[in-house]
């Protein structure tokens, strides 16, 4: 995707793509992008949303839409995924990830290439998934981190969903990288949870990047900063 050279018109909509850095929060990047944009362009409104979240610590592609492409979202979201993880072995946390702490260890003297390779097919194709309850799933009109984070005990149903490949990129334990190819409403942090349970190991997630939605790639991305930086190249008044 070319940013610069051309003519933007963010009312009639455009489609943007965002290389995540960590720390920012989806909302917070929609928020940021919206509110710079209506103060550049001299307007108090302007639609702006994504066409799928990403964690705080998780980098990578985004994409939003602005004006009437927003009506793109559920076509873009449709797109199957492409992430590349970072699972750590031999311990676990309550959210599946770094963003709370380790609470249990356990061995895993036991992994092999072998072993994960084994593992790995049995969550390709078409499973049911449990989301982490470090989540914003809906229980009882609430999101499900909500009660997570006041100690309080949720459960949450399987959903369906498809994952089309897992390939290791690296092995250095107890560290194991992986490229996977899902559909949407698949959440890594889950399948890092599930991975280890499989292999009798504990396993969180400790880092991870999306880099294509559906025919959408990082590599076409631009920073936040840089838009931001750059805001007059892409507003005309």
């Amino acid at each position: 995707m070319v940013y610069q050279n051309r003519n933007y018109d963010f009312l009639k909509g455009e489609v943007l793509l965002f290389d995540k850095g960590l720390a920012w929060s989806s909302f917070d990047l929609v928020q940021k992008v919206r509110n710079s944009l209506c103060r550049e362009m001299g307007i108090k409104k302007l639609k702006v949303g994504h066409a799928g979240t990403l964690d705080p610590l998780a980098t990578g592609l985004m994409i939003l839409c602005t004006g009437k492409a927003t009506k793109q979202i559920e076509n873009i979201q449709e797109g199957k995924k492409e992430y590349i993880a970072t699972i750590t072995l031999g311990a676990t946390t309550p959210s599946h990830d770094l963003e709370t702490e380790i609470d249990k260890f356990y061995n895993y003297d036991h992994i092999t290439e072998a072993n994960l390779t084994e593992v790995f097919k049995k969550f390709t194709g078409n499973i049911e998934q449990v989301p982490p309850v470090f989540s914003a799933v809906k229980v009882g009109g609430k999101r499900a981190y909500s009660y997570a984070r006041n100690g309080e005990e949720v459960k949450l149903k399987s959903r369906k969903i498809v994952i089309e490949s897992i390939e290791i990129v690296g092995i250095n334990l107890p560290e194991v990288e992986i490229k996977i190819v899902c559909s949407k409403g698949t959440y890594i942090r889950s399948l890092a949870r599930d991975i280890g349970d499989e292999l009798n190991t504990g396993a969180y997630l400790s880092a991870l990047r999306r880099i294509k939605i559906g025919s959408f790639s990082v590599e076409n991305a631009i920073t936040v900063e840089y838009f931001l930086n750059n805001i007059n190249s892409f507003v005309t008044n």
